[in-house]
C-alpha cells in the first residue's frame, strides 16, 4: 500500500466508497489540451488511484467537459457546474484532481465547493493526499491552496499583461491589422497592393468628410453596392480577399482607428468584468475609441490613409452628431435643429411640429422633462429660421462666387471616382474570369473531374463579370448628365443671386440646414419675459459673435413690450377726435405691429383697445344699440368683455350648446344673443377658471 493510502486509510469510509469517485480534468487553454498531452495524461491516471482507494471501475466518473477553459470563473464551465451539483445530491463520496487550482481559480467557488463537501460529508483528493473537508487542519490547508493559486493566477496574469504593455510601448507587439493593411513576412505592416482595396478605403473617408455622418456613408454604399474588402485572418484561404456587404459597426471601427492615420496604439479595449454575461468569457470587453491615459500612442507607426488632423477631425465631427451635441442635419422643415440653445438655462431646445408638419416651434423643455419644472422658453420656429437665414445670406454675399466654383469641383470630383470605382470592380472581374480560362485551359482533358469543377466556376466568373458590367450601365443610365459650358455659366450666374438660390424649390432642407451649419456653431435664444422680443446670439464659425433681435409673434396685445405705450398712442388718437379707421392708419404709418401674425392693425383692434380703456360705449357700434334684448341677454362682443375671453371661443361654446342665445337681425346684418343672467355669468367664469387651469397644466408656448 502507497504511504498516501495509508495516511489517508482512516479518512475514507465504507459509506464514501458507496458513493461515486469523480476525476475532474481541466487545462485552461486550447492550446495547453493540444501541447500539453502530459498534463492530461497524469489526470486521466487519477482513474487507477480511485482504484487503489478501493471504488470500483464502474463507481468512478470521469468529467472532462472543461478542457481548455479557464478556471477564473465557473461561467462557461459545465463540467464544474455539473460536479457541484452532484457533490450536492450527496451523489459523490470523493472528488479527485491532480491539483486544486484545476478545480477552481477562485476562491468564491472553491470555498463554495469546500462548503458543499462538508455538508455532504464528501472528501477532495489531489496527488498530495485526501482531505476532509469536516476536519479543521484539512479545511485549513486548503483554503491556503486555493488563496495560493488565485494569487498564482494574478501574478501571471500581471507578468503577461507587463510584458505585452513593453512590448508595446516599443511598437512591437503584433496586433490584428484593419482591412486596408498586410503584414509583411517580416513582421512589418504594409498598405494593402490591391489597388481596389486602397481604393475604397479612401472612398470611405471621402465620404464621411463629405456626408458628415456614418449614415450618410452607409446609405452612398448601399445605393452603389459598393462592399467593404476584408482577409481572412484564419484557416486554409487566410489572406484571401474578401468583399463583404458594409454595417455601421464595421464603419464605426475604421473611422474610429487610428491606425489608419499611421498611429500605433495599444490599450484602446479594455476588459470590464463587471459586463461579463454568463457563458460568454469575453462579454465584459469594451471597445474603445478614445486615445485617453493609459492608451500607447506611437505617432508615424504605419503607413497612413489619412492624415492626424483629419482623423482627430474625424472623431470631433462623430462626437458632434450625438444628440447633446450639434449633429448632421436632420430630417424635417426645422434649419435650426440642433443649433439652438436656451438662453435662460444653457440647455439644447428641441424643435416640435404640429398641423402634420406645417407648424414649426422651437423650445427648451429639458428641465420639464427631466424635473417636472414648467417649461422654459419657446418660439414660433419660422420667424426665427427666415432671422437666421437673412444673417446667412447677408454674410455668404462676398463670397458666392467661389462657393459656386467649388461645388462644380467637388460634383466633378465626385463624378469621376464613383467611375473609377466602377472601373476597379470591372477590372477585377475581368482578371478573375481570365485567371478561372487559364486554370481551365491549364487542366489535363483526362482529369474530367477538375475540369468539370473549373469550367463551372470559369463560367460563374463571366457571368459575374457580365453582371457587373449590366450594372454599370445601368449606373452610366441613372447618371444626371453632366452639364454644358453655357449650363455652368447659368449656374454660375445664380450663384450670384444667393438668396434666389437657397429659395428654390429645388434646394432641399437638407441643403439649407448644411449651408447654415457650415457658418453657424450655436445659437443662443432668449426671449425677454414673455413679450414679443427675442435677443438672438449667434457664434459663426472662427469664434465671431453677433448679437440680433427679432420680433416674435405671441398670444395677446398685453404681452407686448410696449403695450402701455400703444394704449397712450391710442387713447391720444382718440381723444383728438381721429376714427377707429384713422387710428389704425396712423399706428400702422408709425411702426406700431400687433400681437400675432398679422402685419397692421385694423379698426377691429382699434376699437378692443379703446373698450379696455373704457373710452367707447360698451357696444361702440349703432348697430348692436338698436338691437331689442330680452332680461338678461347681451351679445358675444359684451360677454367676451366681462369674462375677459376671446370671441371665437364663445362661438365655439355656442355650437357646442354650453351658451345658450339666439340671433336676431339688425339692418340686415345677424347678431347673436347670448342668455346671461347673474347666475349664468357665475356658471361662465367657472367654466372658464376650470378650462384655463386645464390649459396651464400642460406645456404652453408663453
Amino acid at each position: 500500500m502507497t504511504p498516501l493510502t495509508t495516511m489517508t486509510g482512516e479518512k475514507i469510509r465504507p459509506h464514501h466508497r458507496d458513493r461515486l469517485a469523480v476525476v475532474y480534468i481541466r487545462q485552461s487553454t486550447p492550446q495547453q489540451v493540444e501541447r500539453h498531452q502530459e498534463s492530461a495524461r497524469l489526470q486521466y491516471a487519477l482513474v487507477d488511484l480511485a482504484l487503489l482507494l478501493g471504488w470500483d471501475r464502474e463507481r468512478i466518473s470521469v468529467i472532462d467537459d472543461d478542457q481548455g477553459r479557464t478556471g477564473s470563473t465557473t461561467d462557461g464551465r459545465p463540467g464544474f457546474q455539473r460536479l457541484v451539483a452532484d457533490v450536492g445530491l450527496g451523489r459523490v463520496g470523493l472528488v479527485l484532481g491532480i491539483e486544486m487550482s484545476r478545480l477552481a481559480r477562485s476562491c468564491c467557488d472553491w470555498h463554495q465547493l469546500i462548503e458543499i463537501c462538508a455538508l455532504r460529508a464528501t472528501l477532495l483528493a489531489d496527488a498530495e493526499g485526501v482531505y476532509d473537508a469536516n476536519c479543521m487542519n484539512d479545511r485549513l490547508l486548503l483554503g491556503l491552496k486555493a488563496t495560493i493559486s488565485e494569487a498564482e493566477l494574478h501574478l501571471i496574469r500581471a507578468r503577461m499583461n507587463e510584458g505585452r504593455r513593453i512590448k508595446a510601448q516599443r511598437g512591437e507587439l503584433a496586433q490584428l491589422l484593419p482591412r486596408g493593411y498586410v503584414r509583411r513576412p517580416d513582421g512589418s505592416v504594409m498598405i494593402d497592393p490591391d489597388e481596389l482595396v486602397q481604393s475604397t478605403i479612401h472612398l470611405v473617408f471621402n465620404l464621411f468628410e463629405r456626408c458628415g455622418s456614418i449614415s450618410g456613408v452607409l446609405r452612398h454604399l448601399a445605393a452603389h453596392d459598393i462592399r467593404l474588402p476584408d482577409r481572412r485572418r484564419g484557416g486554409p484561404d487566410k489572406g484571401e480577399l474578401e468583399w463583404r456587404r458594409p454595417n455601421r459597426p464595421t464603419l464605426i471601427d475604421m473611422l474610429h482607428n487610428p491606425a489608419y492615420a499611421g498611429c500605433y496604439a495599444y490599450g484602446r479595449r479594455s476588459l470590464q468584468p463587471s459586463r461579463r454575461q454568463p457563458g460568454r468569457p469575453n462579454s465584459g470587453r469594451r471597445r474603445g475609441h478614445d486615445l485617453d491615459d493609459g492608451v500607447i500612442v506611437l505617432r508615424d507607426r504605419l503607413p497612413a490613409y489619412i492624415s492626424w488632423d483629419r482623423y482627430m477631425a474625424n472623431l470631433e465631427k462623430m462626437e458632434a452628431n450625438r444628440s447633446e451635441h450639434q449633429g448632421v442635419p436632420r430630417h424635417g422643415p426645422g434649419l435650426l435643429s440642433g443649433l439652438l440653445v436656451c438662453g435662460r438655462c444653457g440647455h439644447r431646445m428641441a424643435v416640435t411640429y404640429d398641423n402634420n408638419g406645417r407648424g414649426l416651434r422651437y423650445g427648451c423643455t429639458r428641465e420639464q422633462i427631466s424635473h417636472g419644472a414648467p417649461h422654459c422658453q419657446s418660439l414660433a420656429g419660422r420667424v426665427l429660421d427666415e432671422h437666421v437665414t437673412g444673417l446667412v445670406l447677408q454674410a455668404m454675399m462676398p463670397s458666392a462666387l467661389e462657393t459656386s466654383l467649388q461645388l462644380a469641383e467637388d460634383l466633378e470630383l465626385e463624378r469621376a471616382e464613383g467611375h473609377r470605382q466602377w472601373k476597379l470592380r470591372l477590372e477585377r472581374a475581368r482578371y478573375d474570369a481570365e485567371r478561372a480560362r487559364r486554370q481551365y485551359s491549364a487542366v489535363e482533358p483526362e482529369n474530367r473531374l477538375v475540369a468539370r469543377t473549373l469550367e463551372r466556376q470559369w463560367e460563374q466568373a463571366l457571368a459575374a463579370e457580365q453582371r457587373l458590367q449590366a450594372e454599370y450601365e445601368r449606373f452610366r443610365e441613372r447618371e444626371p448628365i453632366r452639364p454644358t459650358p453655357a449650363e455652368q455659366d447659368a449656374i454660375r450666374r445664380l450663384a450670384e443671386d444667393i438668396p434666389a438660390l437657397l429659395r428654390a424649390p429645388t434646394t432641399t432642407v437638407i441643403d439649407r440646414q448644411e449651408l447654415i451649419r457650415l457658418l453657424l456653431e450655436r445659437i443662443v435664444v432668449t426671449v425677454i419675459g414673455t413679450t414679443e422680443r427675442v435677443t438672438v446670439d449667434c457664434h459663426w464659425a472662427g469664434g465671431a459673435r453677433t448679437r440680433t433681435e427679432l420680433r416674435r409673434p405671441v398670444a395677446r396685445l398685453a404681452q407686448l413690450s410696449d403695450y402701455e405705450a400703444l394704449l397712450g398712442r391710442v387713447r391720444d388718437l382718440h381723444q383728438a377726435g381721429h376714427t377707429r379707421q384713422t387710428i389704425a392708419d396712423t399706428l400702422n404709418a408709425e411702426g406700431w405691429r400687433p400681437a400675432k401674425r398679422r402685419a397692421t392693425f385694423s379698426p377691429e383692434m382699434i376699437g378692443d383697445l379703446l373698450h379696455k380703456q373704457g373710452l367707447l360705449s360698451r357696444l361702440g357700434s349703432t348697430l348692436t344699440e338698436q338691437v331689442e334684448r330680452r332680461a338678461g341677454e347681451m351679445t358675444i362682443l359684451e360677454l367676451a368683455w366681462r369674462l375677459d375671453m376671446p370671441q371665437p371661443t364663445l362661438f365655439s361654446w355656442l355650437r357646442r350648446g354650453i351658451l345658450q342665445g339666439r340671433q336676431t337681425t339688425v339692418c340686415g346684418h345677424p347678431i347673436w344673443l347670448i342668455r346671461a343672467d347673474d347666475a349664468e355669468l357665475g356658471r361662465l367664469k367657472g367654466l372658464r377658471e376650470r378650462s384655463s387651469r386645464a390649459r396651464h397644466s400642460l406645456p404652453q408656448p408663453p
